[in-house]
């Protein structure tokens, strides 16, 4: 998972300067009423930041790499161990630089007042029916987790059923996948500590909230599926690995293997019934059907979207789950990806992107698995790309597409797949959705950019389709109405064009001088798509700021081909997307170079440093978050080796040149003339086991070596290390409020801005 966090800045900088040279704010004003007290913050700024002194990391210059001939230095290596005790020196010197720079923002305490309350608003879910009882999440506002909370019907009073704020004082301990019997009954769900991929199942009677003694442990990654029987539980578990294993460590992870546990044994008599030892890096997706007959086997190789298509007839174990499961193969080739939907007898219906980049719906009858025997049910959409299928009321599928990046949802006929009904959306995203085969309704949640959410509820068993409101989500003190939102379409290096969103306060100036935030991820085939910020709010409202998000290349936005086209050897179409995106907001007089700031997360990250590395001109500031930085080792850490899939692997020669040219902890270059590198602010977690902090560490020391004793470097070069923080899912409100107050604080004494209340 990654997170759109906005920057924010402010004028009243010049207060925190002031009392650095011992001045009188009183007196400030005065000098300064008749100046240009943006160019006063500027140069007084700079002169501030050109004390800085970094922390003067040891360098090993005896580690060199040999990649196919090519000799890399790795003067850094050293940090790849979270537990020496010089990478912890390392971490605490450089949080003692961050953390100053960052409180000292004179209105810091009014940043996170302001956000603070514009968080504090209820969030809900969409209810899902398990059993007799409906579910949902709810927020009230500022817990730190949400809430499960059990109804006998829609009308009835709610009860928590669930409360992960009680299991840690911190709000640290957060809810990680569950799923119920199919009866309702029984409820399995993970618990993941300080951000961790790694994950504890427990479970509880429904709806009681009746804790279970069972605990399994070592998952990641994990299916989690019941029998019909209501008595077992499929789930994915790595094997016992020397060390720890807490979310601090950086062992890879292999031999991923699927169990089943009976409810009410110890997990040591939990039944092994699918490995891949001669796969090492195969993960393995499991889901029991619709009508609970028969296990799928979906086994993947990295994060690509394709897989292999086994199944198991589980009403052929007459003696029971006692090993190894028989499983047939349907398709046994890395080719395309199979997705199950629902099943009528022994004819699947799949989502599939075989010679479909949009996706399609296909029926296979496992009776007659030949491909010459598979039939189209829902052709590919030419231009649209099918996110999502779910089959409700017996004989009706639901379908979800994206079309230039804006949700359309669909009634289409199981046995015909012919298109009934289409749901009436207005520009943004459908983020949650419940319903079953045999269920009678549906709820589907939908948001925008300047929509908090809308749930709505749809009976589904007439021909009268007729969605009504069910809950409306709103923030205080937010008009909507205010702003608007707008797509464009840019051309990119190569001539190909670029969707973008930007929002805005009505009636913006387009004179070049709005603070801007520009995000972008592109990678993983992931699609990003209109979403609501409450801190986004506050960088509308009070700074007046611009916000804009380009779906570059590599993203699934557009299907496989626009996934393919940002992938390998195409990576650097990513870069030159977010480089192209930049330079027409500054054409169109959105903002210029100095009052635009890039931001992404993850993959994002990555996006952020090779662009600042490429192009040190074109920004303000960088804002990182979790970025994978060591191209050339990523692939050596916990699960980095399935992002080969996206980026390739150094231990390839072609593959080799590739990473190489865009790896940002290797193509930091000196800088020329009176280009200077932007701000930047790193940011990772201590329990990261998804992109572990060495990245980060090594990529902010090597830039702090190679331009932090340079004159003209006056912009700072900061890292900010949480702990008890992973790769952001899960992470507590408190600490995501107060992560959004140091990037805030972070570009206040950066941008010299207004803070209008």
């Amino acid at each position: 998972m990654h997170f759109l966090y906005i920057k924010e800045a402010l004028f009243a900088l010049g207060i925190a300067l002031c009392l650095y040279y011992n001045l009188q704010w009183d007196l400030f004003l005065e000098q300064t009423v008749d100046c240009d007290r943006s160019r006063f913050c500027k140069l007084t700024l700079q002169r501030k930041m050109g004390k800085f002194s970094y922390p003067n990391a040891r360098r090993d210059e005896t580690v060199i790499d040999n990649y196919h001939g090519v000799e890399v230095k790795d003067p850094y290596r050293w940090m790849e161990d979270p537990d020496a005790e010089e990478t912890k020196a390392f971490v605490e010197a450089q949080n003692n630089i961050s953390k100053p720079f960052i409180d000292a923002c004179p209105v810091k305490d009014q940043i996170q007042k302001r956000i603070t309350e514009v968080w504090d608003y209820p969030k809900y879910g969409c209810p899902k029916k398990h059993g007799d009882h409906y579910y949902y999440f709810h927020n009230t506002g500022l817990q730190n987790q949400s809430v499960m909370y059990v109804q006998d019907s829609l009308d009835s009073e709610p009860r928590v059923f669930l409360d992960p704020n009680a299991l840690s004082q911190d709000g640290t301990v957060s809810l990680r996948g569950s799923a119920f019997t199919e009866n309702g009954l029984t409820l399995a769900y993970g618990l993941s500590d300080s951000g961790s991929d790694w994950v504890t199942i427990k479970f509880k009677k429904a709806p009681s909230s009746e804790d279970l003694p069972d605990v399994l442990e070592r998952v990641k990654f994990s299916s989690m599926t019941w029998t019909h029987d209501h008595e077992g539980f499929f789930y994915n578990s790595f094997p016992s690995q020397e060390g720890k294993v807490d979310g601090t460590e950086t062992t890879v992870n292999l031999h991923q293997k699927l169990y089943y546990h009976k409810l009410g044994t110890s997990q040591t008599e939990d039944i092994l019934v699918a490995e891949m030892p001669e796969y090492p890096k195969w993960m393995i997706g499991a889901e029991v059907t619709d009508c609970g007959r028969y296990l799928i086997l979906t086994p993947r190789e990295g994060c690509d979207p394709v897989n292999r298509l086994y199944y198991v007839d589980l009403s052929s174990l007459t003696n029971g789950i006692t090993g190894i499961l028989p499983y047939v193969k349907v398709v046994d080739n890395f080719d395309a990806e199979y997705e199950y939907i629902t099943n009528e007898g022994s004819v699947f219906t799949f989502k599939t992107n075989l010679n479909a980049p949009h996706y399609k719906l296909i029926n296979i009858d496992v009776t007659k698995p030949e491909p010459e025997n598979w039939v189209t049910l829902v052709e590919e959409d030419p231009v649209a790309v099918l996110e999502w299928a779910s089959c409700v009321n017996q004989d009706k599928l639901v379908l979800c597409y994206l079309r230039d990046v804006v949700n359309e949802l669909y009634v289409y006929d199981l046995a015909t797949g012919h298109r009934k009904f289409q749901f009436p959306l207005n520009v943004g995203s459908v983020v949650g959705f419940s319903g079953k085969k045999k269920g009678k309704e549906i709820f589907y949640q939908f948001l925008s950019f300047l929509t908090p959410g809308i749930i709505y509820q749809c009976d589904m068993s007439t021909t009268e389709y007729k969605p009504k409101l069910f809950r409306e989500i709103s923030v205080k003190n937010f008009d909507a109405n205010q702003f608007e939102t707008e797509q464009v379409f840019y051309k990119s290096k190569d001539g190909c064009k670029i969707p973008m969103f930007i929002v805005h306060k009505k009636g913006i100036q387009l004179d070049g001088n709005n603070p801007t935030l520009l995000y972008g991820y592109g990678g993983f085939s992931i699609s990003v798509t209109p979403s609501f910020s409450p801190s986004r709010v506050v960088f509308l409202q009070n700074l007046s700021g611009v916000y804009a998000v380009a779906n570059i290349r590599g993203g699934g936005e557009y299907g496989e081909t626009w996934h393919k086209a940002g992938c390998l050897d195409k990576k650097q179409n990513c870069f030159d997307d977010f480089i192209s995106a930049a330079e027409y907001l500054i054409h169109e007089g959105y903002t210029s170079s100095n009052k635009l700031v890039i931001n992404g997360g993850s993959n994002g990250g990555l996006l952020v440093g090779a662009c600042l590395n490429q192009r040190p001109d074109l920004f303000a500031a960088g804002i990182a978050q979790v970025g994978v930085m060591d191209m050339l080792r990523f692939h050596k850490f916990t699960i980095g080796h399935a992002w080969t899939t996206d980026y390739g692997s150094s231990d390839d020669p072609e593959q080799f040149q590739w990473l190489i040219r865009y790896s940002p902890l290797h193509t930091i270059k000196q800088l020329e003339g009176d280009v200077k590198y932007p701000a930047l602010l790193l940011l990772t977690g201590d329990h990261d086991d998804r992109v572990v902090p060495l990245h980060s560490l090594k990529f902010i020391a090597e830039l702090q070596h190679q331009l932090g004793d340079s004159e003209k470097q006056v912009n700072p070069i900061l890292i900010r290390v949480d702990t008890k923080s992973g790769h952001g899912a899960g992470k507590p409100t408190a600490k995501v409020i107060e992560e959004i107050t140091d990037i805030y604080s972070f570009m206040a004494q950066i941008l010299g801005l207004e803070w209008k209340d």
